[in-house]
């Protein structure tokens, strides 16, 4: 049936003067009734100003069985003799079939919308609509502001219509807002431009709205992940990590995020290989969008036990992402029982409905979960989350790898550490000793210092401290090593430098049977002194290491003017001693580079506030040693630090007599003699016997075997010694005599009643010592 264009005459009134036959089969009133009624009765709403003003619009009249009917009806004016209006034509035209075009705007994939000069609208496609939530002939001639609500976005929108409008040039910008008919905020990207009649002048815009939400979500996710790169493993602290990653997920990606691991993690244990059945997790780490986070139902630091249908037990067994949605029996259960554990936060999960959980993987080892869950956010969590989480997880599972290993290495080699340095130091009468020794807290693990203090013969003492090159286990085991040589050099009175000479021979053997790799970390500094408390004497050498700091009783304090050999390992080059003389109560300072050394400050000026602090007034050795550290250290060392603070003393000339013997064996009775009668004096007559026979071998021994001149010396210290001195270098040893020989067994008496015994070398020839012990003092 051919359709027909319905239209109506209106005097200027509104009487309704004339009516077609396209209009009695669009409304159903028949001209007989239409005609002579007023065109309000014919309506069943008031038309639009805005379609009044604009002779063209929606109007919706009722049909004659009552029921409404949305038109879009334009008016001609029909002028009367005087060129006034006298009525109005009114014409309906019958839809005609699409054009082309008019199929590409209407079926268009974005919001395809035209506005007049004055921000009306004119047309919209079907995408427009879907936004908008209402068909287009709600919208046509009605001023934009009128369709959405006012908010910051739509007046962005307005002002971008008005500056086309006004300057003629396209607009093109992107903008993330909601729309009328859309549950969340998308991602648009909008383009307008004018539109010009064929004279030049403009008409209205044209305008372009590409829904670009996934991709602004994919960037979004890509830039989680560019932060996590820079964002997460900061430190390598396995729980500063774990909260790097929660702090990245809420709350762009989660309203709620936490991190929970194996117990073995934080611990020293080997990882379980079974997964299955209930799996126990510590949290470390969790943060929402509320202060506190009440949502959290285990508390940071507590275990707790999750059920096999639990969401993370899952992405723990079955090594993937997990998504668990609202209504979804699994998850409902899981909320209950978090509800059940933690009620006070029960109202906080109000509106929970989607969650996401993903194991964290690192080389081939399960380490724990991370859990997102969305409550104000709109969206339920997506195949695409679940790949970016995956993503994600597996990064911050390696930085989180690697803070455990760093952990469990440093505790190792700092358990290697302590359990090579000295522990209780010897108690002698030389010195006064303090001590303290700092692990480095920086990234590059736990070094190689030490420091000793060696008991030698003749109540001296060797003090010791070094720094191996490097960190970590390797630089530990190394620090063993050169302090178990030292000791056992000093054990044979070395003087410190050719001790120091033997030590780099050593050094330099040990890099050479070491492969390639670990010759770098054998090298070492070292400084070594031994103190004499009879002749108060300080004699020492280093090997590229710090000098040491000398406070005098009358209060000055300076660095020991002291030539450092090269460091041990680079073989070849000689090591100088240096000798001082110290009145007793001076205190040495002896310390790794790692006390004064710093990026951030000269080594000059760092050495002066250690000469600095070393005057402070304290009331011990230990209160001096705090003292030191507080003024001194960097706030942030970057290396390890030991301290060996030693305060002399001296053994004065009523506890060490001395006598000159001559190379006669009828002087023996006279030294014997000598001896007793000095252990008189000192009150220890008990130990004359054994004294006697170790006066006479020794003497005896000097006087058939050695050269003059001979010295015998009595030292009454926390133990007796006795000591002969002889201008021969040739040290005696221990041997086995047969039944019948008159000689041979006069060392081994000695070594059998005495506590010690033994030779050093000196400028004029050897020492020999023995040691008996001495009942402490009331």
């Amino acid at each position: 049936m051919e359709q027909v264009s319905a239209a109506a005459v209106i005097s200027a009134r509104g009487i309704v003067t004339g009516w077609s036959e396209g209009a009695r089969a669009l409304t159903g009133y028949p001209a007989e009734e239409a005609v002579g009624r007023s065109v309000g009765a014919l309506l069943a709403e008031p038309p639009a100003t805005t379609a009044v003003a604009a002779l063209t619009g929606s109007v919706v009249l009722r049909h004659r069985d009552g029921t409404p009917l949305r038109l879009t009806v334009r008016a001609c004016e029909i002028l009367g003799p005087d060129g006034t209006p006298d009525g109005y034509v009114l014409t309906v035209e019958p839809p005609a079939a699409p054009t082309l075009a008019e199929q590409a705007f209407q079926q268009a994939s974005m919001s395809l919308s035209v506005f007049d000069a004055e921000q009306r609208y004119v047309r919209l496609n079907d995408v427009a609509c879907r936004v908008m939530g209402v068909p287009e002939d709600v919208l046509v001639g009605r001023y934009f502001p009128e369709s959405v609500e006012d908010a910051e976005h739509s007046r962005s929108f307005l002002d971008n219509l008005r500056m086309v409008t006004e300057t003629g040039r396209p607009v093109r910008y992107d903008s993330w807002a909601g729309a009328p008919a859309l549950n969340r905020e998308h991602s648009w990207s909008i383009e307008m431009w004018p539109l010009k009649g064929d004279s030049g002048e403009l008409t209205g815009v044209g305008l372009a709205a590409f829904d670009s939400t996934e991709q602004y979500l994919a960037q979004q996710r890509l830039a989680l992940l560019n932060e996590a790169a820079a964002g997460i493993g900061t430190t390598l602290d396995v729980v500063r990590t774990a909260e790097e990653l929660v702090e990245l997920l809420v709350p762009r990606y989660a309203d709620f995020a936490s991190v929970d691991l194996l117990p073995w993690v934080l611990g020293a244990d080997e990882p379980p290989q079974d997964l299955d059945g209930d799996v126990v997790l510590r949290r470390v780490a969790h943060g929402s969008g509320t202060e506190g986070t009440p949502e959290a139902a285990v508390r940071l630091g507590g275990a707790d036990l999750y059920p096999p249908f639990s969401p993370p037990a899952r992405a723990l067994r079955e090594g993937r992402a997990v998504r668990s949605q609202a209504g979804e029996p699994d998850f409902v259960r899981w909320v209950a029982d978090r509800n059940a554990r933690s009620p006070e936060g029960r109202s906080h999960r109000k509106g929970v409905h989607s969650m996401l959980a993903v194991p964290l993987r690192a080389r081939g080892t399960t380490l724990g979960v991370a859990v997102g869950v969305r409550m104000a956010h709109p969206d339920d969590y997506a195949d695409d989350d679940a790949l970016f989480a995956e993503e994600l997880a597996s990064r911050a599972a390696v930085c989180i790898d690697n803070a455990r290993r760093f952990a469990r290495e440093r505790s190792t080699a700092l358990a290697l550490q302590h359990s090579l340095l000295p522990r209780d130091l010897p108690g002698q009468a030389a010195v006064e000793v303090a001590h303290r020794y700092l692990p480095s807290g920086s990234l590059a693990g736990i070094g190689g210092d030490w420091f000793d203090v060696i008991p030698l013969s003749g109540s001296r003492v060797g003090l010791v401290v070094g720094d191996v090159v490097g960190h970590g286990i390797a630089s530990s085991a190394t620090m063993g090593r050169l302090r178990t040589a030292v000791r056992t050099l000093a054990d044979v009175d070395l003087p410190p430098d050719e001790l120091l000479t033997h030590l780099d021979d050593l050094v330099t053997h040990l890099a050479t049977d070491d492969t390639a790799d670990e010759v770098a970390e054998l090298g070492a500094t070292c400084l070594y002194a031994v103190y004499d408390p009879v002749s108060r004497h300080l004699t020492m050498a280093a090997a590229g290491h710090p000098p040491p700091a000398v406070v005098l009783p009358d209060g000055t304090a300076s660095l020991v003017p002291i030539t450092a050999g090269p460091p041990l390992g680079v073989g070849g080059l000689p090591f100088e001693s240096v000798e001082l003389e110290l009145p007793e109560g001076a205190t040495i300072a002896l310390y790794t580079d790692g006390l004064i050394e710093d990026r951030e400050r000269d080594v000059d000026h760092a050495t002066d506030a250690l000469c600095r602090a070393l005057l402070t007034p304290v009331e011990s050795l230990d209160a001096l040693c705090d003292a030191v550290l507080k003024a001194v250290m960097p706030a942030e060392p970057g290396d390890d630090v030991a301290l060996l603070l030693v305060r002399t003393r001296a053994l004065g000339a009523d506890r060490v007599a001395t006598w000159d013997i001559e190379p006669d064996p009828a002087h023996v009775a006279r030294a014997r003699q000598a001896a007793t009668a000095q252990l008189t004096a000192w009150g220890l007559d008990e130990e004359a016997f054994v004294t006697e026979l170790v006066v006479s071998e020794l003497v005896t021994n000097a006087i058939r075997y050695g050269e003059p001149p001979i010295q015998l010396r009595l030292i009454r210290d926390r133990a007796l010694i006795c000591e002969v001195s002889d201008a021969s270098s040739t040290s005696p040893h221990l041997r086995r005599a047969h039944a019948y020989d008159e000689g041979g067994r006069g060392l081994l008496l000695v070594a059998q009643l005495t506590q010690r015994w033994g030779s050093r070398q000196t400028g004029g020839g050897k020492t020999i010592w023995a040691e008996q012990p001495l009942p402490p003092p009331d």
